[in-house]
């Protein structure tokens, strides 16, 4: 487990529940290299999840759970290293998603293209009254990477999820409920990561085989075909960085000006 405040992901036992804090809140906690290896990091930490009943993952700060991926980083990558690193994205995703406990994201502020593809990967979704969530990788000439369009669908429905996909329009935490994005808004007067921790001890009190079947159970009916779409999501995300608008969307972001698409 990781408790030095320099980890960019944080990891210790509260009890029973594993807890997973994403920890670059300078950065609105977004998604690089180094969060990715300390996310897979915890999925096989044995320490960490020895006995657990659940794991929360909750992002560093008041303003962000995951703000996305670093875009910075991004803008720099050509259709083989963008493969690449949807293909590391999705793998380390996957890998949280199968854990044979439940997950519980813990969303306070923003939760945005990998963020929000990172509560796609969990079970259940706590939102915070100021969180937001939103696919918007279109605004830069995208598509999401790390499972967006694949779990999407499956969380909201096709047609809501494609509204989300291609208007890159963020959703405010009850409207999230609304979706089927989220479980519920915690109250303002109870910290999001207290109702995760709530919600954790409320599974615990359960049959621990039981639960960890119906998680089984419950994936399985909902996975079928996944792993061609996610293959799918993976060369459309590389073929993105073939094209101008890749280039003048993440350079429009990074210079903080209004992007000027022509669809070539």
């Amino acid at each position: 487990m990781s408790s030095s405040a320099e980890a960019v992901v944080l990891t210790e036992r509260r009890g029973a529940v594993a807890l997973v804090t994403i920890n670059r809140p300078g950065a609105l906690n977004a998604l690089n290299a180094a969060v990715l290896d300390g996310l897979e990091a915890a999925c096989s930490d044995s320490a960490l999840l020895a006995g657990a009943v659940a794991l929360i993952v909750t992002g560093a700060g008041p303003k962000a759970f995951v703000a996305g991926a670093d875009i910075a980083a991004m803008s720099q990558l050509d259709a083989d290293g963008a493969r690449a690193f949807a293909a590391r994205g999705q793998a380390v995703f996957d890998k949280l998603a199968a854990l044979p406990v439940p997950v519980i994201a813990a969303v306070n502020g923003f939760a945005l293209g990998g963020g929000c593809e990172l509560s796609l990967a969990c079970d259940l979704v706590l939102a915070a009254p100021n969180a937001v969530f939103g696919q918007p990788e279109v605004k830069l000439g995208v598509v999401p990477g790390f499972g967006g369009t694949q779990r999407l669908v499956r969380r909201i429905g096709t047609m809501k999820a494609a509204e989300l996909c291609f208007t890159g329009r963020n959703v405010k935490a009850d409207e999230a409920v609304a979706l089927g994005l989220a479980l519920r808004v915690v109250p303002a007067e109870q910290t999001v990561l207290d109702a995760a921790l709530a919600l954790a001890a409320q599974i615990g009190a359960m049959g621990p085989v039981a639960v960890r079947l119906c998680k089984q159970a419950v994936n399985a009916a909902t996975d079928a075909d996944l792993r061609a779409g996610l293959l799918l999501e993976r060369d459309l995300f590389a073929l993105c960085f073939t094209t101008a608008d890749q280039k003048e969307g993440m350079a429009a972001f990074l210079e903080k000006r209004a992007a000027t698409f022509t669809g070539a």
